[in-house]
């Protein structure tokens, strides 16, 4: 499916060259701005654009803002690496304000962030549906974009929540911003992540890349540069287009199974109920629902995060068993997919319990 796309995309570029592009914007890129718009229910697919990952995104909208003044932005304390990073960076320049709210309690983060977003002034709201060190899902999206000042800009990274969770954003897309991709849960690979621009946005991002104006590229230069009417403002430049055919390949593969994001999402919480029962057979004390953040039955996305005291040394031990997890300091990530069953689980057991001892 995917290794199929992959090798379409080699041929196309080895038959077709420079004409690649015709078939890259021509067929492509709208297949995978329909599949995007569709899931996240958007009104115009043309409002989605595509990069090879997130931070060109942050960096972009970023470059929105009038330098000449410290921005005031608003996060939670667990953001993903390509926000958080850079925006410590430019803290650390002198060109932020930053306010991060904590993560805990969790039963009262969307009431102490809608607080936070309304108490105050900010140039940019950025928010994570889905937290990429718990899996835990924020519920008051819309709380949070009604609480934020009006012409705050607002974006909610949704790349825990894309294809692992349902995503309506019929009544949010008009307000917020929307970044994800297709790395993990969209089965695509590296190289598809897109984001979704509330329409009407006139922004000009000075990180622009010549494919921002695609359509004025044969005209001569203007005293004005000039951005295009969509979601193109805020693409880069060339840029390797197999992601998206992979992307496209998974999606179409998705829709021809009859399978939604919530037979996907229902499919990964019973995975993991499936491996919490098994670590309680197993009865080790170093891991097992006790250590779950946030606690069982707080809303969660499709990975389970154990914080334990020795998780670097308990990782070494799994991947001594051949089980490739994710480590974010003290906690550990196992994720549940569309491609995974019970007997799977069962291996992944077995495994666990060789590595507990």
């Amino acid at each position: 499916m995917t290794e199929a796309a992959h090798a379409r995309y080699w041929s196309d570029s080895a038959t077709l060259a420079d004409r690649k592009w015709e078939r890259v914007f021509g067929e492509v890129v709208p297949a995978a701005q329909q599949h995007v718009a569709r899931l996240l229910s958007l009104s115009d697919p043309r409002q989605v654009a595509f990069a090879p990952n997130t931070h060109e995104f942050v960096s972009r909208i970023y470059s929105c803002f009038d330098a000449a003044r410290p921005l005031r932005v608003l996060a939670s304390a667990s953001e993903f690496h390509s926000f958080r990073r850079q925006t410590r960076r430019l803290r650390e320049a002198g060109r932020l304000v930053v306010e991060e709210i904590s993560a805990t309690p969790w039963e009262t983060f969307t009431e102490r962030f809608a607080a936070a977003a309304h108490a105050s002034y900010w140039d940019l709201v950025w928010l994570s549906h889905v937290f990429f060190d718990s899996a835990f899902v924020v519920t008051g999206i819309e709380t949070i974009c009604d609480a934020a000042p009006r012409d705050a800009l607002v974006c909610i990274d949704g790349y825990h929540a894309f294809c692992a969770l349902p995503v309506d954003l019929s009544r949010l897309h008009r307000r917020a911003f929307y970044i994800a991709g297709g790395y993990k849960y969209a089965m695509s690979g590296e190289g598809a992540c897109f984001l979704a621009i509330p329409p009407g946005c006139d922004l000009r991002p000075a990180d622009t890349g010549w494919f921002a104006s695609f359509d004025t590229l044969s005209s001569a230069p203007g005293a004005v540069v000039p951005y295009a009417s969509d979601a193109f403002r805020f693409w880069g430049a060339t840029f390797d287009s197999s992601g998206l055919y992979r992307f496209n390949a998974a999606m179409d593969w998705l829709l021809s199974t009859g399978t939604t994001i919530d037979d996907v999402h229902r499919h990964s919480v019973r995975m993991q109920k499936h491996f919490l029962d098994g670590l309680a057979r197993l009865g080790r004390s170093s891991l097992g629902a006790r250590h779950l953040v946030p606690s069982a039955g707080a809303p969660r996305g499709n990975f389970l995060a154990f914080d334990v005291d020795d998780a670097e040394a308990l990782q070494a031990r799994l991947v001594a068993q051949d089980v490739v997890i994710d480590r974010r300091e003290r906690r550990l990530r196992f994720g549940f997919g569309v491609y995974h069953d019970e007997a799977e689980v069962d291996r992944l057991l077995d495994a666990v319990a060789r590595a507990l001892g």
